[in-house]
């Protein structure tokens, strides 16, 4: 906080230079900007529809889209807007209507090196610019003709710097809109260049679109056409492969199997109960008969079983491609005639009487031969079953690989279908997208720009404030290397030694010896008078009675003589007898001044006295001066005999010393002294060359008063 109000109070002390620099930078600045030309201004604004949908035609299906996402392609669009391939054809554009117009239609008065251009020069730079303009190439700084094109731009004020220097691009809020504004020292200009920046973009991005559209769609179209191959490759491998193994319908082909296979085993079991059942039924009637029946009835009948064997053995084949045959009913009518054939072959037997007639047994015979035809017809039936059975196992199980292979061939196929009804969709939408025009279209065209607010008074007025600006930069860069001193608490700070008061700085110095002396202001005498009672007032706190008080100095200065005076001065007020001893030899200013007793005369002679007036009175004892020291001129004893005896003329003994830098005449006095005063004048630093004096004065302890600041500001604290 003290730094800052001493530098306030330096910044006090040039206020000088902080008024007339800044007015003369305003000044100076007034007569260059008055002659600046007045700016325009206009805008345009595009519609992106990033955030209005309504003009898009068919809803795209996607989820809405983050915030952040929409300020990214919003971004991405005005950084295309400033991209200098479109600032370049804005550029083109306008240096041709300067060089194709006349008179007032210029933008822009024509540069030194463009008026220089014949008629040729100039119609070869108009093509060089169309060519450019149409192939949307920047000029190259390598071409000498397209580094002078390059050069023109810059002087008439047309190149994509100067553009995207006065060119402002940003999203409006959090519309859809994106606005353009452009500054110009010409209303048609500023409206020219928004316009023909928008066509251009437009143009440039329409190009783009199309172009990345044509891309998807050849890339889209090449990868639905893979996946269709592959749709078909996969389909014709299917079809290879059912030819080859002669499938059908592998599903309906093993259901039918399956439900062959499951009728078999249920005939089967059905005839196995058969044989079962025929071969009990045949064993209870061979139980009915005796062997000697049996013999008979078999020598009878040898020749009608015979028949009957050979009718079986046919019914047996027919009985077993019936059953091979998956019980088809053009056997079964054959399977039925046979039967009836047997049936009457066996009645035949029966009627002949070939049996024992003496045993009525002819019912069991019949009923035994029909038994045992079931029983063979049974029989049969179950070998030709399992075998069939075994046949159809044995298709079922060459069925399996197939079942495999063909569910991999249509795991594959439905993956295939998937991934081409994919790739169609999205071919198809992008083919869509593809016919709808883009969406980014200029919603508002600029009209010549309005002329804008006059920035000459805001700029007369940034000259002041930047001159203010840096004069206080450069006055802080003094302070902080400035080691000056200018107030007491500085002076206390660096030295560590106090300081008695100060004395200010007046128009002119004040002799309070000489009452004729009024040329100084009576408010800085005044002042003056009650800081010299301040001093008196802090030595005579420290000593009381007839004392003698030696003033020096760490460099030679004039302001101890002042010093001396108004303290003389402040004594005598209070009817103290007050001697002067001009101490300094080598520039005894009191005794030029005042003229009075000298103590080379003092000091040598036995005899001689100083008597004091009244109280309130003011001696003087000068000097010869020259090079000599209190020592040369008397020996240490006299001088005290001299000096104790002027403590009995004189209550207040005031010796101006030289100062510290002729070390030993100022030690010299202070030796003799019971106070001693430093002297210090305000706007001076203390160096390392002051450290032995400051040790000195260190060294001195209680017989150190302390500083007093001279010269010091009118403010409070000095500065």
């Amino acid at each position: 906080m003290n730094e800052l109000i001493r530098f306030l109070k330096f910044l006090y002390r040039k206020k000088l230079v902080l008024i007339l620099v800044p007015l003369a930078a305003v000044i100076a600045g007034f007569f260059l900007i008055r002659r600046l030309p007045d700016h325009y201004r206009s805008q345009g604004r595009i519609a992106t529809g990033l955030v209005d949908k309504t003009e898009q035609i068919l809803a795209s299906g996607k989820d809405a889209e983050q915030e952040s996402e929409i300020n990214r392609k919003f971004d991405n669009l005005i950084q295309l807007m400033r991209l200098r391939n479109v600032i370049d054809q804005v550029s083109y554009r306008l240096i041709l209507h300067d060089l194709t117009v006349q008179g007032d239609s210029l933008f822009k008065p024509q540069g030194k090196q463009l008026q220089s251009l014949g008629r040729e020069e100039k119609a070869g730079l108009i093509a060089l610019y169309k060519k450019k303009y149409t192939l949307r190439e920047g000029l190259s700084i390598w071409d000498a003709r397209e580094k002078e094109a390059r050069q023109i731009l810059e002087e008439s004020g047309y190149s994509p710097e100067a553009i995207l220097d006065k060119l402002t691009i940003y999203r409006l809020q959090n519309s859809d809109y994106i606005n353009i504004e452009f500054e110009g020292t010409h209303p048609q200009l500023t409206a020219f260049v928004i316009n023909t920046l928008c066509e251009e973009f437009l143009s440039i991005y329409a190009d783009r679109l199309r172009e990345s559209n044509n891309r998807s769609l050849d890339f889209l179209e090449k990868f639905m056409l893979q996946k269709l191959d592959a749709l078909n490759g996969r389909m014709e491998e299917l079809k290879q492969f059912k030819i080859r193994n002669r499938v059908l319908n592998l599903n309906e082909q093993a259901r039918s199997l399956y439900g062959h296979i499951i009728d078999f085993e249920t005939k089967r079991e059905i005839a196995k109960k058969d044989v079962a059942a025929y071969g009990s039924a045949l064993k209870n009637i061979d139980d009915k008969f005796n062997p000697a029946d049996r013999k008979y009835l078999e020598n009878s009948m040898a020749s009608i079983n015979q028949n009957i064997a050979a009718t079986r053995e046919q019914l047996r084949q027919v009985n077993d491609t019936y059953i091979r045959s998956n019980f088809n009913p053009a056997y079964k009518a054959r399977v039925d005639s046979l039967q009836q054939v047997l049936a009457l072959k066996i009645g035949e037997s029966t009627d002949k009487y070939i049996y024992n007639p003496l045993v009525a047994k002819e019912n069991l015979v019949s009923r035994k031969l029909d038994l045992e035809i079931s029983l063979e017809l049974s029989e049969n039936s179950i070998q030709t079953i399992e075998s069939e059975i075994a046949r159809l196992n044995r298709k079922f199980d060459g069925m399996v690989p197939n079942e495999a292979s063909i569910q991999q061939f249509e795991t594959g196929i439905d993956i295939a279908g998937k991934e081409y009804i994919e790739a169609l969709q999205r071919y198809n939408n992008a083919r869509l997208e593809s016919n709808y025009p883009i969406t980014l279209k200029q919603v508002e065209r600029a009209m010549p720009g309005l002329p804008q607010p006059s920035k000459k008074l805001l700029l007369v007025a940034m000259c002041g404030i930047a001159s203010l600006v840096f004069c206080l930069f450069v006055l802080f860069v003094l302070y902080y290397f400035d080691h000056s001193i200018w107030s007491p608490a500085q002076l206390a700070d660096r030295t560590g030694i106090p300081v008695l008061g100060k004395l200010s700085r007046t128009g002119r110095a004040v002799n309070f010896l000489d009452p004729d002396d009024s040329a100084a202001p009576p408010d800085e005498v005044h002042r003056l008078k009650n800081q010299l009672r301040s001093l008196r007032y802090e030595i005579d706190e420290e000593i009381y009675g007839p004392r003698i008080i030696s003033f020096t100095s760490l460099k030679p200065v004039t302001d101890r003589v002042h010093v001396v005076y108004g303290l003389a001065w402040a004594y005598a007020k209070v009817n103290q007898r007050v001697l002067i001893i001009d101490g300094n030899f080598n520039a005894p200013a009191i005794t030029a001044a005042q003229g009075s007793w000298l103590m080379e005369d003092y000091f040598t002679d036995r005899n001689m006295e100083i008597e004091s007036d009244q109280p309130g009175s003011v001696q003087v004892l000068g000097t010869r001066g020259g090079d000599v020291s209190l020592l040369e001129i008397a020996d240490e004893r006299l001088i005290q005999q001299k000096l104790a005896r002027l403590r009995e003329q004189f209550d207040v003994i005031l010796i101006e010393a030289d100062s510290l830098q002729s070390m030993n005449r100022a030690k010299e006095w202070i030796t003799y002294s019971d106070r001693v005063a430093v002297v210090f004048e305000a706007g001076h630093a203390i160096g390392p060359r002051d450290e032995p004096s400051l040790k000195y004065l260190r060294s001195r302890g209680a017989m150190l008063s302390g500083w007093i600041l001279t010269n010091a500001g009118n403010l409070s604290s000095g500065g």
